[in-house]
């Protein structure tokens, strides 16, 4: 029975997996670890709110999506982007004074306070803030492409498997190019080692089986509609654990930014109830004409 259900691979659809994990998970993540350099885990947390609204726009101009401008759930949809829009250029533009963390006791803090500050400088935050939106986008087109993809080869955990096997080949050989030094390739027993187990098993592993188990349970808006718990829980661990000064800028952005997400996903829930009730109603008409006229004896 298992080797019946595994799919056959041909080479043409090998090398769209190859390019389609190239783009959404090497590419992505590496940039997207780039831009936390930058900035801070806060800000990455407040941008991820961007991925379904970048989604949609990306989406709509490859036909995937429709826009009727002259409806409320259209128009709700514009304005979720343009929100969305507003709190990107918050984050990157505007820091605004820092919020002190509470509690002055940081078990995972950074000692290095001075290196820190001339990191995130006003022309390294515009970067980070960038180079965060440019993974985020990346994100999205992977997620668009990933629909065209499962129709050729329908199998999720046997494509997923297949990602991974090539995302790590190619992160290898990305470290391979970018880092030569030998001694940084050492895995160490301490928070480095902590951080690339959590990613492996929890984040890659757990975490993605959760979300495709709740997408089939509750449908992906349901899903999409808990990403702006994740800037809530970034900022407590920052604050606390870190010691990380939040910027009122990225907490304004990020709460833009989650309006917009709420816009978009208002409005396509609700052009999805009115498909919905419009099927419904053909279905019972159609039902109506296929009664004979012996079915009204009495």
């Amino acid at each position: 029975m298992i080797r019946k259900s595994i799919s056959r691979l041909s080479f043409c659809l090998s090398l769209k997996i190859f390019l389609h994990a190239l783009i959404g998970i090497t590419f992505s993540l590496n940039v997207y670890n780039g831009g936390l350099k930058y900035t801070s885990a806060t800000v990455g947390s407040a941008v991820t709110n961007s991925v379904p609204v970048i989604t949609f726009f990306l989406a709509l101009l490859m036909g995937m999506e429709t826009l009727k401008l002259r409806s409320l759930p259209g128009i709700s949809k514009i304005l979720g982007v343009g929100i969305c829009l507003a709190g990107v250029i918050t984050i990157a533009l505007y820091t605004g004074p820092h919020l002190k963390p509470l509690i002055k006791y940081h078990p995972f803090g950074h000692k290095n306070n001075a290196s820190d500050g001339s990191l995130h400088s006003k022309e390294n935050w515009i970067k980070g803030t960038l180079l965060l939106i440019t993974a985020n986008s990346a994100w999205s087109f992977w997620i668009v492409l990933q629909g065209w993809l499962l129709k050729e080869y329908p199998s999720k955990l046997q494509f997923t498997a297949i990602e991974s096997v090539f995302s790590a080949i190619q992160s290898f050989l990305v470290a391979l190019a970018f880092e030569r030094d030998i001694s940084r390739w050492k895995l160490r027993l301490d928070m480095g080692l902590l951080a690339i187990a959590y990613c492996g098993f929890i984040v890659t592993g757990v975490s993605f089986y959760l979300q495709s188990w709740c997408i089939d349970k509750r449908g992906p808006v349901f899903l999409a509609m808990s990403t702006p718990l994740s800037l809530a829980f970034t900022m407590l661990c920052s604050s606390f654990l870190l010691g990380e000064e939040i910027p009122l800028g990225s907490v304004l952005g990020g709460i833009l930014m989650v309006g917009g997400l709420y816009s978009v996903l208002w409005g396509k829930s609700k052009e999805e109830n009115k498909c919905q009730s419009s099927k419904e109603s053909t279905k019972e008409c159609e039902e109506d004409k296929e009664v004979t006229p012996t079915d009204y004896q009495v």
